[in-house]
């Protein structure tokens, strides 16, 4: 799996010498958005001077165009589409400064299609963002709203070779990141970071994608620190400090009977810092596919309300006999502290959840009490764990 993952890698980085030259103060073939006519005083609407400035990056054929949003202001804008394809094989977009979105969600402007996101890079390949400035989404007044009409701050939608890196992203409306039906993605040393109390807040949100890796991030949001949705494979999340948030989540998968897949999921060297949840997997009741090939280890647990849980049964009012079929899940090496007393539940429905594998546990509460474990239909085996899981091995 590591070696796999590693390999990926040199897929998605750019090689040193490009993130050497877009480092440079003296940037090649720049499209400085400032010289399209952005004010950059947070008030004025500079949407167009952004667009401008990418249609001519994404159509130079010149070395490796590059985006550049200076430091030192604040740009606002409504909501954007960057659109691809672009005709240079990488794309980088340079974010010194701070991009805000509108502060009231009155004053966002829609179309006739709606906004389900306020920034979306839009099927690019090579496309390279960073430059260690700010995402500001102004979430706070989208928060006591209907979850559906919440737009996703920063959205990549059917991006393949993306790698985003070293910006702090605020107050999203909704998800702070959505991964929408790319291959090959790196998100590093990120900081997402919104109230505990904010709705839907989600990190990162993966759906229909493949290959991504989040690494050597900060994650505090109100849910899930990463949440891995149907149609997603390969993903691996590795040095990431969660919390607070309700931890990493494979679903919820299977909702109105939909037919959802996940496989193939790595998640190691993870803080969570008095989440809800830690490492969790999700499913409803009715609906069918499998979740498989799942790992979760070297996990560090600080006050974690459910350190390990697996529901089959999510948001079910009753059994209906089918469901996604969960399988070769394994959890290994956590250590840390529980504010409830069951640390680990696995409840699964009527078709049961198999070769579930616990290795290398100790986890107690708050106060060195004993935890305990709950289990309903899981099938598997246990080593070395405290609290005991002694159901797995009937």
């Amino acid at each position: 799996m590591k070696v796999l993952f590693s390999l990926l890698l040199v897929l998605v980085i750019p090689s040193p010498s490009l993130c050497s030259k877009v480092g440079k103060s003296n940037i090649p073939n720049a499209f400085n958005i400032v010289k399209y006519g952005a004010k950059g005083d947070g008030h004025s609407d500079d949407s167009n001077a952004f667009l401008k400035a990418w249609k001519d990056a994404c159509t130079s054929t010149k070395g490796t165009p590059t985006l550049i949003v200076p430091a030192g202001k604040i740009f606002m804008t409504q909501p954007l589409t960057f659109q691809g394809p672009c005709k240079s094989a990488t794309i980088n977009v340079m974010i010194r400064g701070t991009i805000t979105a509108p502060q009231n969600r009155e004053h966002w402007k829609s179309d006739d299609n709606d906004h389900d996101s306020w920034i979306t890079f839009n099927h690019i390949s090579g496309l390279v963002v960073n430059g260690g400035g700010t995402l500001n989404g102004q979430g706070a007044s989208w928060w006591d709203k209907n979850a559906s009409d919440r737009p996703t701050a920063l959205r990549f939608l059917g991006c393949d070779n993306v790698k985003h890196s070293s910006l702090t992203h605020l107050n999203s409306p909704k998800n702070h990141i959505s991964i929408t039906g790319c291959d090959g993605v790196l998100i590093s040393n990120v900081n997402l970071i919104a109230p505990e109390t904010s709705p839907n807040t989600d990190g990162v949100d993966i759906s229909s994608s493949t290959k991504v890796l989040i690494e050597h991030s900060t994650i505090s949001t109100g849910d899930d620190c990463v949440a891995i949705n149907s149609g997603s494979k390969f993903i691996n999340i590795t040095n990431v400090k969660c919390g607070p948030g309700h931890g990493i989540s494979v679903g919820s998968l299977g909702k109105n009977g939909k037919y959802a897949t996940v496989e193939e999921v790595y998640v190691s060297h993870i803080i969570f810092t008095r989440t809800t949840n830690g490492a969790r997997i999700k499913t409803w009741e009715g609906g069918s596919g499998y979740a498989r090939k799942i790992t979760y280890k070297n996990i560090t647990l600080i006050g974690v309300k459910n350190p390990v849980i697996i529901d089959q049964q999510y948001h079910a009012l009753e059994s209906v006999g089918k469901g996604v079929k969960i399988s070769d899940v394994t959890f290994r090496n956590f250590r840390g502290t529980t504010k409830d007393k069951t640390a680990i539940e696995l409840n699964c429905g009527s078709i049961g959840c198999t070769n579930i594998v616990l290795e290398d546990i100790h986890i107690s509460g708050l106060n060195g009490e004993r935890s305990s474990s709950s289990c309903k239909n899981a099938y598997g085996s246990s080593s070395s764990c405290n609290p005991s899981v002694t159901c797995l091995d009937n």
